[in-house]
């Protein structure tokens, strides 16, 4: 098996790395003392990620790629583990899909009042091509402010040709759901089909334009979609992030219909180092080792920081 470079987005940031072809699955291995091989893309793979984890981790041995570690995951609604390899239930954000009205129907009353005051305060919302005009408007967006959910931005002070390049992967399956005010961009929701879920790869407003609850819109017309295409289940991302379990983001899913779904990832060795480190489960990582109240207090203190840190306006959560 030939081994190369490919470029991957790595904190919004391209990066090269080693990659090979194993079993229909192009595998990248990424990590500094402990190499991890994982498929690329994985969330928006379609079909089963890997069949045999046995074969495919005895390919990948012999594929000449430098890993000590194979992981990857069973998706959602395949939640009930399989493989009797060690693994680590991550979540996701999940909405299961039936129609509108359920969804609207369970929503709290304020969430149902911040859709419709969209409508109220002139933003129209509508299915739109990818096209240079959508994305100038995203390139706006993406550069209001350096900061967004108390961290540096990735994509803030990024060009339009790189913002457009970003975001036209996966077109032939994506959705684009825009929010206009007086004709201008002020927010949008990509969204991927991948097999019966439709996955949030991106969802950004312009927080100028925060008072008028884009986001809540959007998500409405997302799910109206959803409902028409007859989706198994619509995916924001994670519901909870490691261990911080108290953030606005958090709320802001819950209150838009989203609930928690666990599932497994599986983590095998290859080499010895590679049982080392995940029979310590250092797969955790430092802030998933640590207890949840630590690590939201940690995270308050990154957010003030980049707050004083940062001069330009602070684009704030959607309620």
């Amino acid at each position: 098996m030939a081994v190369k470079f490919i470029e991957i987005r790595v904190k919004g940031k391209p990066v090269q790395v080693p990659s090979a072809e194993i079993a229909g699955r192009t595998v990248v291995v990424k990590g500094g003392r402990v190499k991890i091989a994982s498929i690329s893309d994985e969330e928006l793979a379609e079909g089963e990620l890997v069949k045999d984890p046995t074969v495919f981790a005895a390919e990948l041995k012999r594929s000449g790629l430098k890993a000590d570690v194979l992981t990857f995951f069973q998706r959602v609604p395949d939640a009930t583990p399989k493989f009797p390899f060690s693994f680590e239930l991550e979540n996701l954000a999940v909405v299961p899909v039936t129609t509108f009205d359920a969804w609207w129907e369970k929503l709290p009353q304020e969430s149902r009042k911040n859709a419709r005051r969209a409508g109220k305060r002139g933003v129209e919302v509508k299915a739109v091509p990818f096209d240079d005009e959508l994305a100038r408007g995203i390139h706006k967006i993406c550069n209001e402010s350096p900061v967004r959910q108390g961290r540096p931005f990735w994509h803030y002070g990024k060009d339009f040709e790189t913002i457009k390049m970003e975001h036209a992967t996966y077109l032939e399956r994506s959705e684009f759901i825009a929010a206009y005010f007086e004709g201008e961009l002020i927010g949008f929701i990509k969204m991927v089909y991948v097999d019966r879920l439709a996955w949030i790869l991106a969802i950004l407003a312009l927080g100028s334009h925060n008072d008028k609850r884009p986001m809540n819109a959007l998500l409405a017309k997302a799910m109206e979609v959803c409902a028409e295409k007859k989706t198994g289940f619509f995916v924001y991302g994670n519901y909870v992030y490691g261990n911080k379990t108290d953030s606005s983001l958090v709320e802001f899913k819950r209150r838009n219909g989203f609930e928690r779904a666990d599932y497994p990832r599986y983590y095998i060795p290859v080499t010895l180092k590679g049982r080392i480190y995940v029979a310590l489960r250092l797969y955790r990582g430092f802030s998933g080792l640590l207890p949840a109240p630590v690590v939201s207090a940690l995270w308050k203190l990154r957010e003030k920081f980049y707050r004083k840190k940062t001069p330009a306006p602070v684009a704030p959560v959607a309620e």
